[in-house]
């Protein structure tokens, strides 16, 4: 049912925690299946420089969130707004239909964080 990407960023998740000073926050939730996710960025020089991410949810919700997170650490912050849900399922070799909602979770979260950065430059 699941790739061996998928199992081993369950397994194994990387960038897992809160950064405590962090940048940008994004947090997202789908209440039909229950996954919450929240993502937490360090920016510098317009490059995410550190990413960590807190997720309450299913295997395939975790594993998402790891490779979202590998996705995004040292990219600009336009090269981490262009990571889409599809590319977060590509990279982990796919995923079960019923479970594609994650990926859009993942994504979601990555952008909320980088929006809320930019909401705090603009002040």
């Amino acid at each position: 049912m699941y790739s061996e990407k998928v199992m081993d960023h369950f397994s194994n998740p990387r960038n897992v925690g809160e950064i405590p000073d962090a940048c940008g926050v994004g947090e997202v939730g789908n209440p039909v299946c229950g996954d919450i996710m929240k993502i937490s960025i360090k920016v510098e020089d317009n490059i995410i420089t550190d990413i960590k991410f807190k997720t309450f949810g299913c295997g395939a919700a975790i594993a998402t969130s790891s490779m979202v997170t590998e996705m995004a650490k040292g990219k600009t912050i336009e090269e981490a707004l262009k990571i889409t849900k599809q590319a977060v399922a590509d990279m982990l070799d796919g995923l079960p239909p019923q479970k594609m909602h994650c990926s859009n979770l993942a994504a979601d979260a990555l952008h909320k964080a980088i929006e809320d950065y930019k909401n705090s430059q603009d002040k």
